[in-house]
């Protein structure tokens, strides 16, 4: 799978799932939902101070820092639709990431 790091706009559907997203000028349809899950911050990575009120504050802090991903099986285009000349069938699995610090969504991965 190659990884990104690219903003998308996303349209979610009536799960609140990804329904669609814009990347790269190109719309994209949510074909199927592969997998969904939450990611925290590196918690690991807190102060090592012995556990001061800073180092617990900032775990703390990195612990609610999630993220939540979906695996989304995505294609091109309208399915059954007519396609122009040229035109070829798109399709590929994404990983979208949305960013509850900053409501921020992003591609994070593409195999294609």
């Amino acid at each position: 799978m190659r990884q990104y790091d690219d903003p998308v706009e996303v349209r979610r559907g009536e799960a609140e799932d990804p329904d669609q997203f814009l990347w790269r000028g190109r719309l994209w349809k949510v074909r199927a939902v592969v997998a969904h899950w939450v990611e925290t911050g590196p918690w690991w990575q807190g102060g090592a101070d012995g556990g001061s009120d800073g180092a617990q504050s900032r775990t703390i802090t990195d612990l609610v820092a999630e993220r939540e991903l979906w695996r989304v099986e995505a294609g091109r285009g309208i399915q059954g639709g007519r396609q122009q000349v040229g035109d070829q069938p798109s399709y590929g699995v994404f990983d979208l990431s949305f960013d509850w610090t900053d409501g921020r969504w992003q591609l994070v991965g593409c195999l294609d």
